[in-house]
């Protein structure tokens, strides 16, 4: 029979597992995430076929919101809703006829309801990562849509372009900017990307003024040039946006910082490099990701309000942070972490893309995102949405199936567009394994659009 001593060191020990127990369910609760609700009146589309399919952007007409154009590569092709979002055309071809690869797309409207897409062309890359070197002719082109993205003109508008012959740059990583103000410059389309040399990276800029038929001569527009690899030290990753008063606010990164500079001539001039936010290096890989980068997007509202979205891992796993200025991109707020899974949890978020309604004022925020594998591998498409001016967000779940993105090429980016309380987000997903014997990777990817409604919410 056991003595006291001994039954009083049993319970002791009970009391202490039981706690221990106890102790790890509640930390096992606090670093979990509850189900994500999904984006009220939420409808998804499939606007591709099966393919090498990346990289795609998305646009709505502010002249008539009803149409939404979405365009991606490979090699360039596009699909067009004349209902806002409720069912989508085929898509066609826009692809460059007289080049072998037409890719990086992006799209916008004018004033005048154009629907005009930006893409590089080129016949062939040379040194992996290393695009300066041994670069054969290629370029940055626009083609116009002139009845909104229902059908395409057949001309390719060079921006600029390259001849083959020796020492000659990569142009690379367009992004399309439209002047739909009623400011002094509107109706100005503005593109920026990166130019590889031998010997560097910068950041070249061209405007067009008579609805992208001609295009200034490029002009430099970084004052810090970079390394001339693609990858950590480049200057890459372009993007701009036009504030009510007719200012141009272009950023990119740096190292580890974000650039951002303006101009309030229509692009003709450029203030000075400002190393507005400090991140951690913009290139990285998310496990089982071939590639991704945090590369920055900024946007205004209509009170002239900026916002810079981003995804950096100063927190270990990547996360999304946006910060956001009131007084002309002079001073930014202290990063707001933009997903809302528990802190240091160890799921990725990644390649974020970023609208605001005009009409709304609501900031909203599309990537992809890990939180409901503990493994860290499939991932789900949300999008988080504020409507008190960036300072805080809610999260919801914008795709319908998780997927692994393992070994495929998703691209540099994914798109999203927002105007009167509908969002419209556009991704890649894989579906199947289909690997290509060149490069040993895997290629059967679609493009899909999520289209939301928040109307009904109150």
């Amino acid at each position: 029979m056991p003595n006291a001593d001994s039954l009083t060191s049993k319970r002791l020990t009970l009391v202490l597992v039981l706690s221990l127990l106890q102790g790890i369910a509640l930390a096992q609760t606090e670093n979990s995430s509850a189900p994500l609700q999904s984006a009220p009146n939420l409808h998804i589309f499939t606007v591709s076929s099966l393919g090498r399919c990346s990289e795609p952007s998305i646009a709505v007409n502010p002249n008539n919101p009803e149409e939404v154009t979405g365009v991606y590569q490979t090699w360039a092709s596009a699909a067009y809703s004349g209902d806002a979002g409720k069912s989508w055309s085929d898509p066609v071809s826009i692809m460059l006829k007289s080049y072998r690869v037409t890719g990086d797309v992006s799209v916008t409207y004018d004033n005048k309801g154009h629907a005009v897409m930006c893409c590089i062309a080129f016949d062939k890359l040379g040194t992996p990562d290393y695009w300066g070197h041994r670069a054969t002719r290629n370029g940055i082109f626009v083609k116009r849509s002139l009845d909104g993205g229902r059908t395409w003109e057949s001309a390719d508008i060079p921006v600029d372009s390259q001849a083959t012959k020796p020492g000659i740059p990569f142009e690379d990583k367009p992004y399309i900017v439209a002047d739909n103000t009623n400011g002094k410059y509107a109706g100005s389309l503005y593109v920026g990307w990166t130019e590889w040399r031998l010997t560097e990276s910068v950041i070249l800029f061209s405007r067009s003024t008579d609805g992208g038929l001609t295009w200034s001569s490029p002009i430099d527009i970084s004052d810090v040039h970079g390394l001339p690899r693609d990858d950590n030290g480049s200057v890459e990753g372009f993007d701009g946006t036009v504030t009510p008063d007719g200012v141009l606010h272009v950023v990119w990164t740096n190292g580890n910082h974000i650039v951002c500079k303006s101009s309030s001539d229509g692009g003709i001039t450029f203030g000075k490099d400002r190393e507005v936010i400090r991140t951690a290096p913009s290139f990285f890989k998310p496990a089982y990701v071939y590639r991704a980068n945090g590369f920055p997007q900024i946007a205004s509202d209509a009170k002239g309000g900026l916002y810079i979205t981003w995804a950096d891992y100063r927190n270990g796993d990547i996360d999304v942070f946006e910060s956001r200025s009131e007084d002309g991109g002079t001073t930014w707020s202290p990063a707001v972490r933009v997903n809302d899974d528990p802190l240091h949890d160890g799921a990725d978020q990644f390649m974020q893309w970023l609208a605001v309604d005009q009409k709304t004022g609501a900031v909203n925020v599309i990537f992809y995102d890990r939180r409901a594998d503990s493994l860290n591998d499939k991932a789900s498409v949300v999008l988080a949405r504020s409507t008190d001016r960036g300072r805080s967000f809610s999260n919801y779940l914008m795709s319908d199936s998780s997927f692994s993105p393992a070994d495929v090429f998703i691209g540099d980016y994914s798109g999203l567009a927002a105007y009167g309380g509908r969002v419209y987000g556009i991704w890649t997903e894989q579906v199947t394994s289909v690997k290509d014997k060149k490069t040993e990777r895997n290629h059967a990817t679609i493009v899909k659009v999520g289209v939301a409604d928040f109307n009904e919410i109150k």
